[in-house]
This record gives structure tokens, C-alpha cells and sequence, in this order.
């Protein structure tokens, strides 16, 4: 892997639709506010389904061409190496990973703490020509999304641009639309949507947090 400039790290509100920063939670998740109620939408075991489900698409809509997945951090990155893992296994053929730092592009940073940096990665052969995969774990505004496109036009051009999500939770502010999706849930302007995964999490889960 060949390392681009280190971007900062995206805020734990980014897509995700939290209310506030997290504080005091592992890995930018925010524990819920005392009178808010939870529930879970997906647990492991439905995002092991939803994962291999998700990578047989990707290889039904590419066929013979092997995409390159970029995950958006945090989460995004470790969904795009599950996927990779799953696509490589139905496959038979290795697939390219990476990660794309998004923040230095994104356009509702302003007055907010400095963030801390993280690194963009990138397969030596680049993103020149190549079908990829942008992989994030929640879906909501656009923004990251259309930060990520700005940030991988910086690298280099494509010759297409897919997006993978685990979780569309509506409200969008952009014209932006995800080629895969995991899981639709309607939600609330004031709800927040947790996305949990074991490399960070106690456990894999996604929660649904109303406040």
C-alpha cells in the first residue's frame, strides 16, 4: 500500500446523524442520552448477511472487473475490508482495499475543534482507470459523500465511481443516491444511528437511538 498526505479524521456527527460530538465512547461512538430509547436494527449476525449480500452485487454489477473499495474512516474502512475478504472468497480473485480520508473536503467544519489526522491509503496501482468503490457506514446528508469525491478527484480519475453504504437513513441534502445499500431506515431529523463493529465495538451491532 502507498500512503497519501494525512487528512483529519471525520467527526463523529458526520453522516451519522448524532446530535453532538461523542464523549467518552470507544472510537467516535456516542453513548445515548439518558432518556433515549435504543433499538437494535441489525445485529452480528444480520450484518454477516447484509456484508456477503452487498459483495455479490458489487460482483454482479462489475463481472469480470475487479473494483477497488475505498472506505471513508472509521467504520467505512472496515466495512470495505470485509467486503474485499468476502468478494476475494466468492471470486477466487484478490481485491484491492483502501481507505480515503475525507475532512479536509468537507464543507461544515468551520468553528469546530481540529480533528485528529488520519491517513489516506492506496493501492500502488492507484485509482487511474479503475472502478471504485466508495464504502461508507452510514448514509445521510451527502456531504461525506460528496467530500470523498472531491478528495478522490485529487488522486487521480477514475473511470467510475460506485458508492456502498450499510445504512441509508434518508434526509438527504445533496442529489446523492448509494448503488448498494445494507439497509434502509426511516428515521427522524433528531434521531442518531450507531453503527458498531467488533474491530473497535464490544460487539456488531446497529442501533437506532431516539432521542
Amino acid at each position: 500500500m502507498s500512503s497519501s498526505t494525512p487528512a483529519s479524521g471525520r467527526p463523529a456527527d458526520a453522516e451519522s446523524g448524532a446530535g453532538s460530538p461523542a464523549t467518552g465512547s470507544p472510537a467516535g461512538q456516542s453513548d445515548p442520552a439518558p432518556d433515549a430509547t435504543v433499538a437494535t436494527v441489525l445485529d452480528a449476525a444480520d450484518i454477516r448477511r447484509t456484508v456477503d449480500r452487498i459483495a455479490h452485487q458489487i460482483l454482479e454489477r462489475n463481472g469480470d472487473t475487479t473494483p477497488l473499495l475505498l472506505g471513508i474512516p472509521t467504520r467505512g474502512v472496515l466495512l470495505a475490508q470485509r467486503l474485499a475478504e468476502r468478494i476475494a472468497t466468492f471470486a477466487g480473485r484478490p481485491c484491492p482495499v483502501g481507505s480515503l480520508d475525507v475532512t479536509l473536503y468537507r464543507d461544515d467544519l468551520r468553528g469546530k475543534p481540529p480533528r485528529t489526522l488520519a491517513t489516506t491509503t492506496l493501492p500502488d496501482s492507484g485509482v487511474d482507470g479503475q472502478c471504485c468503490v466508495l464504502v461508507d457506514d452510514v448514509l445521510y446528508s451527502g456531504r461525506t459523500v460528496r467530500a470523498a469525491l472531491d478528495a478522490l478527484r485529487d488522486l487521480g480519475r477514475p473511470a467510475q465511481v460506485q458508492l456502498a453504504v450499510l445504512i441509508d437513513r434518508g434526509h438527504r441534502q445533496l442529489p446523492i443516491r448509494a448503488d448498494y445499500v445494507g439497509k434502509n431506515i426511516p428515521t427522524a431529523g433528531s434521531d442518531s444511528v450507531a453503527v458498531r463493529l467488533r474491530d473497535l465495538d464490544p460487539r456488531d451491532a446497529v442501533e437506532l437511538i431516539r432521542r
